[in-house]
């Protein structure tokens, strides 16, 4: 029988796959695991210190919405930085050409005529909004940028889970930075 060739196994950047593919991360993950021991470190302070004097004096309806933001945020964040960000893999196998292509070729798409760029260091025809990250050494379809703090680049398949990160993220910091002000008082 003849083995099937993965997406990830003929991947020639920098990012290491691990569960067979299933969970991808960028090459220089260290700035991820500073920003995971923060989250829970400061979440856990609040949860020990703070969540109980809120939880009598206050409601105890903040420590269950801090609680239920902080297992958004950490699922969030796992899940941008483990998804593949929609790379796109070299049409050749990553084999090398004796002479490149044009920088650019048109194709026609519903009538439209587009221009897609030549990557020269992945070597392929870049679809629209896709972009070269330096960092991963690979084209992302979508490329918002590059994050060191989830250790993945935002694109097409992990944006929203970017987006929710960051909006539960900010949601959390308000609530543990006024129930710390609340105890003060």
């Amino acid at each position: 029988m003849a083995k099937v060739t993965r997406k990830w196994e003929m991947f020639p950047g920098r990012n290491r796959f691990c569960c067979d593919g299933r969970l991808m991360m960028a090459p220089h993950a260290a700035v991820f695991y500073i920003n995971v021991i923060l989250i829970i470190g400061t979440s856990v302070l609040f949860f020990v210190f703070d969540c109980p004097y809120l939880s009598r004096r206050v409601t105890p309806v903040i420590p269950v919405i801090s609680g239920v933001l902080f297992l958004f945020v950490i699922g969030s964040l796992f899940k941008t930085s483990f998804t593949d960000p929609d790379i796109s893999i070299p049409n050749n196998g990553g084999t090398p050409t004796i002479r490149p292509p044009p920088r650019t070729k048109e194709v026609v798409i519903k009538g439209n005529s587009i221009k897609l760029k030549y990557c020269v260091t992945c070597k392929i025809f870049r679809p629209p909004r896709a972009s070269h990250c330096s960092l991963c050494n690979n084209c992302v379809e979508n490329f918002d940028h590059h994050c060191p703090w989830v250790g993945n680049c935002v694109g097409r398949r992990n944006y929203r889970f970017f987006y929710m990160f960051i909006v539960c993220l900010s949601l959390l910091i308000i609530i543990v930075f006024i129930g710390a002000y609340l105890k003060i008082d």
